[in-house]
């Protein structure tokens, strides 16, 4: 392999800042590794924080009789379909900055209507409704990142 196609290799791992990339052309082969100088097998993995331990102080009442406080209702599971991201990415409302949103609150939907956009790695994808019914709830904000899984909206 030519020498400069490995300086360039190891120019984009820097840049890119992935930790490893390995390459093979016919019978040669490169493996560029961004690890600890020195690269032994049984390098040190890097030091983590120890994690956070909280310590709760439950109040007790001496009195066996004193009424018990009733529970803090836990929020309301939305009703109706609830769509969620395909992917890890960037979750817009319009096609472009400023543009008209996909959909507003009340807006009845097809399920092959596209809802939002999600960006990832610079490629925009439509995101289509994937149930008949008006949209309820708009979950994510314009420019939020979202998860794999998380909801988006609800349709119902």
């Amino acid at each position: 392999m030519d020498l400069r196609k490995v300086k360039t290799l190891i120019d984009l791992v820097q840049q890119s800042g992935i930790s490893e990339l390995e390459i093979q052309e016919g019978e040669e082969r490169v493996r560029i590794s961004r690890g600890p100088i020195g690269g032994a097998a049984g390098a040190t993995p890097p030091m983590m924080a120890p994690p956070m331990v909280y310590n709760a102080t439950i109040p007790t009442t001496t009195d066996a009789a004193a009424p018990v406080a009733p529970a803090a209702a836990a929020p309301a599971e939305p009703q109706g379909f609830i769509l969620k991201s395909p992917m890890v990415g960037t979750f817009y409302r319009s096609s472009s900055p400023g543009g008209k949103p996909f959909v507003e609150l009340g807006q009845t939907v097809k399920a092959d209507e596209t809802v939002c956009i999600i960006e990832a790695m610079k490629l925009l994808n439509e995101i289509e409704a994937g149930a008949d019914g008006v949209i309820k709830e708009i979950i994510v904000e314009n420019g939020q990142p979202v998860e794999y899984g998380q909801p988006l909206m609800v349709i119902a």
